[in-house]
């Protein structure tokens, strides 16, 4: 199940590795993967403030392009690439390497999961600075009540 994270005034999705490298592909059929595709590049675009970062397009490669054989190749490179930017802001010290996303490829797709884990490690940090969500508003302590009239 994914785990929402706000950062700054954006939501973003920490989801489970497993469940997007295998899981949710297998039920839908491989459609889940074209739509974890865009959403994580479409998170790259805002987290970076990169409106020249296209999920359309980053899509599009991985479809239409792989007729043409080279650009999901490309696309796949481009969003590891940008993943390492994700951390770099994030201030992360271990970063992905975009060669190893490529060629995770081929072996059972594994670079669902390899690019998954590290946007989770992004996800993370911020989890971990966030403030504790409270439910219900502090209580006045006794002391600080006016005293009862009689």
């Amino acid at each position: 199940m994914a785990q929402t994270v706000v950062v700054g005034n954006q939501t973003f999705k920490r989801r489970n590795i497993i469940g997007v490298w295998i899981g949710l592909p297998l039920i839908t059929l491989g459609i889940y993967r074209l739509v974890w595709y865009y959403k994580i590049n479409n998170e790259a675009r805002r987290y970076l403030g990169d409106e020249k970062i296209s999920p359309g397009i980053s899509l599009l490669a991985v479809t239409l392009g792989a007729f043409l054989i080279i650009p999901p190749f490309v696309s796949i490179y481009n969003t590891c690439s940008r993943i390492g930017r994700m951390q770099e802001r994030a201030g992360l010290d271990s970063r992905i390497e975009p060669v190893i996303g490529l060629l995770l490829v081929f072996v059972f797709g594994l670079d669902t999961l390899y690019m998954q884990s590290h946007l989770n490690r992004i996800w993370d940090r911020y989890l971990r600075t966030a403030p504790p969500a409270t439910s219900q508003p502090p209580s006045t302590p006794p002391s600080a009540l006016p005293p009862a009239s009689s």
